[in-house]
């Protein structure tokens, strides 16, 4: 093997340009001695990549000419096919048109059929076909074998032929079509000529083509004496023809023969894409003088490139193993100097034979200074040298802490930091221990990290043990206690009881759903557990009877710190709050009872004058009666009458002091799903007394199929008495003409921010509300009567609102004046009634 050639050697031998020069001088040792290994190989290929080009470009040049040729030829077969084909097509639309025209029958058809077939080689059969798919006449050329021939009425059978007959009925001219290939039909060729009847269709022209006929008619003698033609179908499959053959794997290796005989293929009008013809040019080679030099010059070329391979090799390899040795050199220093974590290596002495960047950068101390100090060591502090020395020992002697230990460390500026380090033994390539190896890792910050979470926990845990409510957590299916803070612990102890019994009393539902009903399941089934953190917690309020408290519960679900799913719930001491509650209720119902007598007291003139008029008929019948028996003047007749006059004005007086009774009487809430109408009729009835000695008209109108509301009658009653009443002194004050003292009161259903509802409406036409009157209406204990206490419209607005309602007041205008004013209040139809009516009736009664 011949040395490689040095740079030098090279810029000596050939002088390069100036350019080149500089760029030479700039370029590093180790490029040039790539260019110059390089160079002579690049060389040799260029020369032989020059032959193999020559030789390459007289061969394409070659086959170019020899594809221009083929392209000439075969369109020139395809013209003489095309023509041929148009030429037989044209003789079956004149067929066609004859047919159509009544002009051939049958058997003239057949006349015509067999001149043809006999005239034209190529075509194998014509066919009539009716509109029915039925053929009325057909002839086959004597070849056709009689499996393959189609007899007259026979049907046309399903398949393509069928279908290329309903497409030239749909397109009204003429359709090529190619049946796939059976042992009936192989090489077939099928023209579709449609047939009109008045411009209706009366069927088809079936004309059947020998493709192999086609072919051999066809085309050109010249064309298919100098290639290889064949008819394919659209899918590359050949119909007819021949085609060259393929060459063997070993002679497409060689240069001088073509992978690929040049060919050439093109449509066959009409029939389209169907009918491909193709023609390929049979191969020729190169002689075997070019042959010869070709391959003297590539193996002359090809020893030289192996000989300039084999030294380049060599001096690559030498490079190679150079380059890889500073790169792991530069890696392993890299690696080393990269790690967090401080490495210290010691012999079996105690002596410091290696610390890595990390340990520099902990303690401050440089290489130099660490590497063959003995212990005492600097970074030791002062105090604890007597313990680190221990330690020391320790390692040495093998008596090692698996977990690691932790320790002080020095810095060189003197201040202190917290590490943990890890020792194991260190073993040579032979397996024999050399020593020591330790690991230090700074835990300076965890460790604050750790205090100011255990000081967080116990702040935490203070506050949730000074907690005026009982916090528990456990989980699910279990009856382990996770945490219970100082209240529970007082109230129930340390075990679950107190936890479940609470989430017994307030999580159970009191109503399931249909679901839940039918399949006895809960509402958690099939619900993935890791979500139901994200839930809302639910409140309720239960009675503990063993503490005789009121407690309100709220609980959730949470994934506890171990991952298991766990609920925490929260109960708050509300027993003084219920108290307040019951004690407001109570209050709460005896204003309304007091307001109803007030009411009452009010009216009270009115309902005197009311019961006066039956009364004094009463006694004018009875005094009447007296005088008339004394006289023996009345007979059976008139006395019956007289008695049942008597007896319906005592029902009358009854029926007014009834009414009275049962709306001023004090009862507890009832809430019942109410009919409207008759809720203001008893209403109308209680007010029209007063409404008449003050001369008030009033005049109400009800929405016809008023929907059913959740509410209790007697409440809803006073509401619309006070607010009628209200409505008729305001209009008494107002001191209103006798046109113009009216009330009117309406009862409508509406829709309210996406509910339905019922709207009651009281309009009078009094001398309405003044601002400040507007902003203090509801206000307790405020009235613009001097006799008036102030609680009517407050009371009122605490009903509808116990009821889920709203009440709303404003004044009604003509113009600039204030016509009058309009109370208006609206209860919910929906099922958000039903549910609040039980929690409400506290407040309401």
């Amino acid at each position: 093997m011949q040395d490689s050639v040095s740079p030098s050697e090279l810029h000596e031998a050939v002088p390069p340009a100036p350019w080149l020069r500089r760029w030479w001088r700039k370029q590093p040792a180790s490029r040039q001695d790539r260019f110059a290994m390089l160079a002579p190989l690049v060389a040799v290929f260029l020369f032989l990549a020059a032959i193999v080009s020559a030789f390459g470009y007289l061969r394409l040049e070659e086959e170019d000419r020899e594809l221009e040729a083929v392209k000439r030829d075969v369109e020139y077969a395809q013209q003489r096919v095309r023509l041929r084909l148009l030429e037989r097509q044209e003789q079956l639309m004149r067929i066609a048109r004859d047919i159509s025209n009544k002009e051939v029958d049958p058997e003239e058809f057949m006349g015509r059929a067999e001149s043809m077939v006999i005239q034209y080689p190529e075509l194998q059969a014509l066919s009539w076909i009716d509109e029915r798919r039925r053929i009325k006449a057909t002839y086959s050329a004597p070849s056709v074998a009689s499996f393959q021939q189609r007899l007259p009425g026979e049907v046309l059978r399903t398949g393509e032929t069928e279908t290329m007959y309903s497409l030239a009925r749909d397109l009204q001219q003429p359709v090529y079509s190619q049946p796939a290939a059976r042992a009936d039909n192989a090489g077939l060729l099928q023209l579709h000529v449609p047939l009109t009847d008045q411009g209706r269709f009366g069927g088809v022209i079936l004309g059947e083509y020998s493709i192999d006929s086609l072919l051999r008619y066809g085309v050109p003698t010249e064309v298919a004496a100098k290639y290889a033609v064949a008819l394919l179908d659209g899918n590359g499959q050949m119909l007819a023809g021949t085609a060259v053959p393929a060459r063997s794997a070993a002679s497409q290796l060689l240069p001088w023969i073509s992978r690929s005989a040049n060919g050439y293929e093109i449509p066959v009008s009409p029939v389209g894409n169907g009918l491909v013809i193709r023609a390929q040019a049979y191969r020729t080679s190169l002689g075997m003088v070019g042959s010869g030099l070709f391959w003297l010059v590539g193996t002359l070329s090809v020893m030289t490139a192996w000989m300039l391979i084999g030294n380049w090799r060599h001096v690559r390899r030498r490079l190679q193993a150079q380059r890889a040795l500073v790169a792991e050199t530069n890696f392993r220093r890299a690696m080393e100097n990269s790690v967090l974590t401080g490495m210290r290596a010691m012999d079996m002495q105690g002596r410091i034979t290696y610390v890595n960047l990390a340990f520099c950068q902990m303690t401050g101390w440089s290489e130099a200074e660490l590497v063959g100090r003995l212990p005492p060591f600097p970074y030791w502090p002062d105090e604890d040298r007597d313990l680190l020395s221990a330690r020391l020992e320790d390692e040495l002697q093998g008596r090692n802490t698996p977990g690691g230990f932790q320790v002080r460390v020095k810095r060189k500026d003197g201040s202190l930091f917290d590490a943990r380090l890890y020792v194991s033994r260190l073993i040579d390539a032979k397996g024999q221990q050399t020593g020591w190896m330790t690991s230090m890792t700074d835990i300076t910050e965890p460790n604050r990290i750790r205090e100011q979470l255990q000081a967080s926990h116990e702040r935490f845990t203070t506050v949730l043990e000074a907690l005026d409510a009982s916090v528990s957590v456990a989980p699910l299916g279990s009856e382990e206690l996770l945490f219970a803070n100082k209240l529970y612990r007082q109230w129930f102890g340390t075990h679950t009881a107190g936890h479940l019994q609470m989430v017994a009393q307030a999580g159970t539902p009191t109503h399931l759903s249909p679901d839940e009903a039918l399949d006895d399941v809960d509402a958690f089934v099939g619900l993935p557990t890791g979500q139901l953190d994200s839930v809302h917690s639910g409140n309720a309020e239960i009675f503990v009877p063993e503490l005789g408290k009121w407690l309100e519960v709220r609980s959730r679900y949470l994934n506890w710190v171990d991952g298991r799913l766990a609920q925490m719930v929260i109960a708050t001491d509300i027993s003084a709050r219920r108290l307040a509650e019951e004690q407001a209720a109570m209050q709460a119902e005896r204003a309304q009872t007091a307001s109803r007598l007030i009411t009452m007291g009010e009216m009270a003139s009115s309902v005197a004058h009311e019961l006066n008029q039956p009364l004094t008929a009463i006694n004018n019948y009875c005094n009447g009666m007296v005088s008339r028996i004394k006289g023996r003047q009345i007979n059976d007749e008139d006395l019956l009458a007289a008695l049942e006059k008597t007896a319906r004005q005592a029902q009358r007086a009854g029926q007014i002091i009834q009414r009275i009774r049962t709306f001023v009487k004090r009862s507890e809430p009832n809430r019942t799903l109410s009919e409207v109408g008759p809720m203001v009729t008893e209403a109308v009835e209680l007010v029209e007394i007063e409404l008449r000695r003050r001369n008030v008209k009033l005049s109400h109108y009800l929405a016809a199929r008023l929907p059913r509301l959740m509410v209790d009658p007697i409440l809803i009653e006073q509401v619309l008495v006070n607010l009628l009443k209200n409505a008729a002194e305001s209009i008494d004050l107002a001191r209103r003409g006798p046109s113009a003292r009216s009330i009117e009161l309406r009862v409508v259903p509406r829709q309210i921010d996406a509910q339905e509802v019922v709207e009651f409406t009281v309009r009078d036409s009094g001398r309405g509300l003044s601002p400040e009157v507007l902003d203090r209406l509801y206000e307790a204990f405020f009235s613009t009567k001097a006799e008036g206490m102030g609680i009517g419209l407050n009371l009122c607005r605490t009903i509808v609102e116990s009821h889920q309602g709203r009440m709303h007041a404003e004044n009604i205008y003509n113009g600039p004046d204030v016509a009058g004013c309009e109370f208006s209040f609206w209860i919910p139809v929906n099922a958000a009634t039903h549910n609040t009516a039980g929690k409400d009736a506290g407040v309401t009664a």
